[in-house]
């Protein structure tokens, strides 16, 4: 076997990477819709927002304004 009759075969197998389907794997970016948003009080402030995920009962939320407070570098 020389070394071209080698590299078609990997050539074929690399170049199917781009044909797999997006909903295979972890979030690829795309626009599947409006996110469903949920209301919230803020921990800090106390003003009510929405945040795109269930609050858990006893876990702080925070608004977009004290978000950046709270994060860790």
């Amino acid at each position: 076997m020389s070394f071209s009759d080698r590299g078609s075969s990997f050539r074929g197998r690399d170049s199917n990477r781009g044909n797999r389907d997006n909903n295979r794997g972890g979030f690829r970016g795309g626009n599947s819709g409006p996110r469903e948003m949920y209301p919230a009080v803020c921990s800090d402030c106390g003003v009510e927002t929405q945040v795109p995920f269930k609050p858990a009962e006893g876990r702080p939320v925070y608004c977009r304004d004290c978000l950046p407070n709270h994060r860790k570098l």
